[in-house]
């Protein structure tokens, strides 16, 4: 079924929520303490770190820290996310502060928070997934190396150059003229942050950078001569207003652009973070647009407060999911443990070596260049806009990286959008027919390397031309067009065939796309029905090869399983199951409800002569018809066949209200009301299954039932845990 419809005013009010069990606020609080407390851990060095190598003061980072922590955390639409100061700003930053000071980067950063807060209101989070991937991947490159060649000189006891080409050519004199004590601190710190993950599980309990600041720090109590954080006070201290007297006068134009630069780049990374935790966990999804407005809302205070920009950070949020974090607290008490640290613990901050957060930093710029990212771009083709922008944001500056990727990008996309691949492939036996397969978009373009092509082809010789093309113009249709007719009068056969065609949508192809259209356009008999193209492409690509599969289930059927599940169109059973002919009996109703003539007869056929050993009911979320039930569709009074049937979705209904505890779970994991509903009911299809007998289409004690949920946003099939009461992951 479709999304659940709008409740009518007439529709009678749902029942009150039920109380959720009690402890289990208790152990959510429980996990969330411990994970926040590994995740301060991490985020204090890093912080440290990426203010240092910002040009900012030290403190500014942990006003950023803190403010992440609290603010996004609170209102940001990402709930196992932590925001923070982060490494892919650190270039953008020491950019704005070497040109404008760092009060007026504070009010581009406030700026920024607010442009991003409009984002966030005007829904414009889609957009962030146009990007490129390469482009990202090819940016947070550009920025590591960018990171990395600065801080190496911190670590060698020098100071940092003013671009990564100033600083990869002063670094061999640096190492000439290597300062022995800080260069030693610097180097313990990477071996340290480099090893740690390769130690045993145990031992990495406790994170790689504290581990590494800790040891690196205690190393430099040796050397009174090693640079230290110097800090003019403690968090309190540090916050400071910014005044607009701070902006510089006749710079109106590189102020605007460092406020859209800190915006798009802090929104793009935060989404993307985002992103990447969702994937670690099988809690709630983000709220993109609410994620921008939390994002906003913390860049906003951290530059009113003097603080950087933040984004969301992957480092930290994964350590958070690693450490078992349940809710937005735990993201909440790390920004309250980094506080309290940085008002009563200035101390400590000070005997930091300044080569030690250097050395963190060297290492976290090494990782923004990663080998997958490489792996995955030269896969698909987009090595060059990978490597555009990295070596843009190297040699120029991140701005202008972004736009030349985005322009190579632009160009390859073009590239591929003209380009045909066209191929011919002489028979293997004799009497076989040429096959000739024409891939990607034909046009006027290729004609000359289709015609080139058309003319090896020997007069009189069966071919068959496989047009696997997403479009195909007048020229090329004319041209191939007028070849068959040729072609044919030498007394060859000549098939045409599209494997990948489908009858074009207002909203997927534009008309005349295909040899199909052109051909129906011209003879005036329209477009083939759906179903039928479907039907044809079966025929030309999958029919031959599960064949010998349904010559052998000619003789008869013995399923391993009888799936219950919804009549939605998105829910495709032998795709979910990863099955194929003859292993599901398959029945499919609106709701997967049990009841019902049709229902009872398939489970009474599975079980008592199919004798199938498993039986599955199967919901998923946004199911339409838990949304009419929730609505109060299926109660009495109403007209009908669909009401009348919805009314088998009372005892979910009631159990649901009732506090049942897969819905108190469902709930308690920031699932919607419907989806909750949705888990319930097959919960209690399994109950009803497990009540009647198999002349009721009930099922044997000795066959198994099993409940599934799919969960159709992320493509995920849950599994019900019945001790636990929960769908869970498998």
């Amino acid at each position: 079924m479709a999304s659940a419809p709008v409740r009518t005013p007439s529709a009678p009010p749902p029942l009150p929520e039920p109380r959720r069990p009690r402890g289990f606020a208790w152990a959510a609080l429980r996990a969330d303490l411990g994970a926040s407390l590994v995740v301060f851990l991490v985020a204090v060095p890093l912080s440290l770190g990426i203010a240092l190598a910002s040009g900012a003061p030290v403190m500014a980072g942990l006003i950023a820290a803190v403010v992440g922590g609290i603010v996004a955390g609170l209102v940001g639409g990402s709930p196992l996310q932590v925001s923070g100061p982060a490494a892919g700003l650190t270039v953008v930053v020491a950019e704005l502060i070497d040109k404008f000071g760092f009060p007026a980067t504070a009010l581009i950063t406030v700026a920024a928070g607010l442009l991003q807060v409009v984002f966030g209101l005007t829904r414009v989070a889609r957009f962030a997934a146009a990007i490129p991937p390469a482009v990202v991947h090819g940016m947070l490159a550009g920025i590591g190396l960018t990171i990395a060649l600065a801080q190496l000189h911190v670590v060698m006891g020098g100071r940092p150059q003013t671009g990564a080409i100033d600083s990869a050519l002063a670094l061999p004199g640096q190492i000439l003229g290597i300062h022995d004590h800080a260069a030693v601190v610097g180097l313990v710190a990477i071996a340290l942050v480099v090893v740690w993950p390769r130690l045993p599980q145990k031992v990495r309990a406790v994170p790689g950078p504290l581990v590494a600041v800790a040891a690196a720090t205690g190393l430099a109590m040796l050397w009174p001569d090693v640079p230290r954080v110097d800090l003019p006070g403690g968090l309190l201290d540090a916050i400071a207003l910014p005044h607009l007297t701070s902006l510089p006068e006749g710079q109106w134009g590189g102020l605007l652009v460092g406020v859209l630069t800190v915006a798009l780049v802090a929104s793009v990374e935060s989404l993307l973070s985002a992103v990447a935790v969702d994937r670690m966990h099988s809690g709630p999804r983000t709220d993109a647009d609410r994620e921008l407005i939390g994002q906003g809302a913390g860049n906003t205070l951290s530059g009113l407060l003097g603080g950087l920009p933040i984004t969301g950070v992957i480092v930290r949020s994964s350590a958070n999911v690693a450490a078992g974090a349940r809710t937005r607290a735990s993201a909440v008490l790390h920004g309250v443990w980094i506080a309290i640290f940085a008002i009563a613990l200035v101390g400590a901050i000070e005997a930091i070596p300044l080569a030690a957060l250097a050395g963190l930093l060297v290492v976290v710029g090494s990782k923004l260049v990663k080998r997958d990212d490489l792996r995955t771009a030269h896969t698909h083709g987009e090595l060059p806009i990978y490597l555009a922008t990295a070596g843009g944001v190297v040699l120029l500056n991140l701005l202008e990286g972004v736009a030349i990727g985005l322009a190579v990008a632009a160009v390859v996309m073009l590239h591929r959008a003209v380009r045909a691949r066209i191929r011919l492939v002489s028979p293997t036996q004799p009497g076989d027919p040429h096959h000739l397969v024409v891939e990607g978009a034909l046009g006027f373009l290729a004609v000359p390397t289709l015609s080139r092509t058309l003319s090896r082809v020997p007069a009189g010789v069966d071919v068959r031309i496989d047009l696997v093309v997403d479009y195909l113009d007048h020229a090329a249709y004319d041209h191939l067009d007028t070849w068959v007719g040729r072609h044919r009068l030498t007394g060859a056969h000549v098939e045409i065939t599209e494997p990948d065609h489908r009858e074009h949508t207002a909203r997927s192809r534009p008309r005349f796309a295909s040899w199909s259209h052109w051909q129906h356009a011209a003879d005036g008999t329209g477009s083939p029905a759906p179903i039928l193209a479907g039907v044809a492409a079966y025929h030309a690509n999958t029919a031959g090869l599960i064949q010998p599969a349904l010559r052998d289930l000619a003789a008869g059927q013995a399923p391993s399983a009888l799936l219950l599940t919804c009549a939605d169109s998105r829910v495709v059973p032998n795709l979910i199951t990863h099955s194929g002919p003859g292993d599901l009996f398959t029945v499919q109703n609106v709701g997967n409800f049990v009841g019902g003539t049709a229902s009872e007869a398939a489970m009474q056929y599975a079980t008592t002569v199919l004798r199938v050993p498993l039986v599955a009911v199967c919901g998923h979320s946004g199911c339409g018809a838990m949304g009419a039930v929730l609505a109060g569709r299926g109660r009495t009074g109403g007209r009908g066949a669909l009401t009348d049937w919805l009314a088998a979705g009372a005892p979910s209904l009631h159990a649901f209200h009732g506090g049942h505890p897969v819905g108190q779970a469902a709930l308690a994991a920031g699932y919607s009301d419907v989806d909750a509903l949705a888990m319930v009911n097959v919960a209690l299809q399994l109950d009803a299954l497990r009540g009647r007998n198999p002349g009721q289409g009930g099922i044997n004690p000795d066959v198994e039932a099993m409940g599934l949920f799919f969960d159709i946003p992320t493509a995920r099939v849950l599994v019900l845990d019945h001790d636990r009461q929960e769908f869970r992951p498998m």
